[in-house]
């Protein structure tokens, strides 16, 4: 019996998140243009900072930059925190 390395799983786990992400984030850019939506907009750019730049900090600018772990879960958080602040800006400033 074969076993999956735990960090593969959770590289092939966030790729996924990341990817669906991108594609939801697409989608609600696509609408926003084709209705003019400033709202569907700030959504787009919500989802992409929660489901999307935290692979980014996570597999490509922290071996880059060598980030710290408390660097790299500060940045997570900023991301998420920017994507949750996007998201209720399209939900209630507009």
């Amino acid at each position: 019996m074969s076993v999956v390395d735990p960090a593969i799983v959770l590289l092939v786990t966030a790729a996924a998140t990341a990817t669906l992400g991108t594609v939801v984030a697409w989608l609600a850019d696509r609408g926003g243009r084709r209705n003019d939506s400033a709202t569907m907009r700030w959504l787009a750019a919500g989802i992409v900072c929660i489901a999307v730049l935290p692979f980014g900090v996570n597999y490509l600018l922290e071996p880059l930059v060598g980030l710290s772990d408390a660097a790299t879960l500060l940045a997570v958080l900023v991301c998420f925190n920017a994507g949750l602040v996007a998201i209720l800006y399209s939900l209630e400033g507009t």
